[in-house]
């Protein structure tokens, strides 16, 4: 048997030594990490992702526009969105019906405060903070006041995605000197006596301005009573005859609930303005949300794609995409704060610190206080 000899392995360097060990020990943790990651479990949201997508389509009751559903369509093309428009009222009847005869067919509604406060109170929606997976959507510091709003008396079950400030005076820009108006208690000016108007708040959708005035606590229920005996204010039941008698002079000054008409009228020639509601904003500014309102309907079909959609719809994505689409409608602002808001009209967009009254949560859907004060004024 013949023995060789083996040749020893060449001396290495000292640098060359300690750099075959950092790479070794570099190669160990990168195999350490991947062991690792291989070995994790699926989040909450990737799981109800995958869960979603095997339910395949989510069912939404709602009011205002359709074109944001696109940009989640693009984005989750395996769950089909079923889009079931009718009115507020419509959709509440639908649902009760169909509770009432043991179906539950919504998953997510989107309506205005009083629906979705009819629903709140019928228990027919799930309080939606648990279903809240995104970590962006759990942190209230990224929408205005640094927290999550909603509609209920709760505050978990109806929330406010949106909201607008409220433009309440219009006038005829050739009789009123719109930069005079500085406050509500301009009104009383006696040359104004008589020539103000107010839809009736005792017809369907007419107590807007007078929520703002009520709920104001700068004015209140007794300056509501001065509009009726210093200012001599005239109720009407028809916008359209308000529109008219501003264009007119008849009645050049007006608390209005529709100023988007009044824009429609000024952009055909009509000697009409809106004012903007910050030049009277050492009284408050109203911020409205309607139709701005989103809730988990409980026992829903798709609950795992219900809570995807939700997820996606309050979230920067979709808050974007959201404002964007429907920036066409009068005042649309997401109460989301860390979204671009610069392609707003400016009567749309909020002012660092102002006061602002927000119109929503149960007492402010509560209208009797205010129809019952007018009842008693215009006895």
């Amino acid at each position: 048997m013949i023995c060789r000899k083996i040749p020893p392995c060449p001396p290495f360097s000292k640098g060359g030594l300690f750099a075959l060990l950092f790479w070794l020990l570099m190669l160990v943790a990168s195999q350490a990490q991947s062991a690792e990651t291989a070995a994790a479990p699926e989040s909450e949201w990737e799981r109800t992702v995958k869960a979603a997508e095997q339910e395949g389509q989510v069912n939404v009751y709602k009011i205002a526009s359709d074109s944001e559903w696109q940009a989640f369509q693009k984005k989750y093309p395996k769950i089909k969105v079923n889009l079931i428009h009718a009115s507020a009222a419509q959709h509440l009847q639908r649902i009760m019906a169909e509770r009432r005869a043991g179906k539950y067919l919504a998953d997510v509604v989107r309506l205005g405060g009083g629906t979705s406060t009819s629903l709140y109170k019928a228990k027919a929606i799930d309080a939606l903070p648990p279903a809240l997976l995104l970590p962006e959507n759990k942190d209230p510091a990224k929408w205005f006041e640094g927290r999550h709003h909603y509609n209920d008396v709760d505050n978990q079950y109806v929330f406010i995605y949106a909201a607008f400030p409220l433009h309440l005076i219009g006038y005829n820009p050739k009789l009123v000197d719109g930069q005079s108006l500085r406050g509500y208690s301009d009104l009383f000016d006696p040359k104004w006596k008589g020539k103000i108007t107010l839809k009736d708040p005792r017809d369907p959708g007419g107590a807007s301005p007078l929520l703002f005035l009520y709920n104001n606590p700068q004015l209140g229920p007794e300056f509501i009573k001065k509009l009726f005996t210093v200012a001599g204010l005239t109720l009407i039941r028809n916008e359209a005859q308000q529109l008219d008698w501003i264009a007119s002079g008849k009645h050049p000054l007006a608390i209005t609930a529709k100023p988007e008409q009044l824009e429609e009228a000024k952009s055909k020639g009509l000697p009409v303005e809106v004012l903007d509601a910050h030049s009277m904003k050492k009284d408050g500014v109203g911020l409205e949300a309607g139709g701005t309102m989103i809730a988990l309907a409980n026992k829903g079909p798709h609950p795992n794609a219900a809570k995807v959609l939700i997820n996606w719809f309050l979230s920067r994505e979709g808050q974007m995409a959201i404002q964007k689409t429907a920036g066409g409608e009068p005042g649309y602002n997401s109460l989301r704060e860390d979204i671009p808001k610069e392609h707003l009209p400016v009567s749309a967009q909020r002012q660092r610190g102002a006061n602002y009254v927000r119109l929503w949560g149960p007492s402010v859907w509560d209208r009797s206080a205010i129809t019952d004060l007018v009842s008693e004024m215009t006895k």
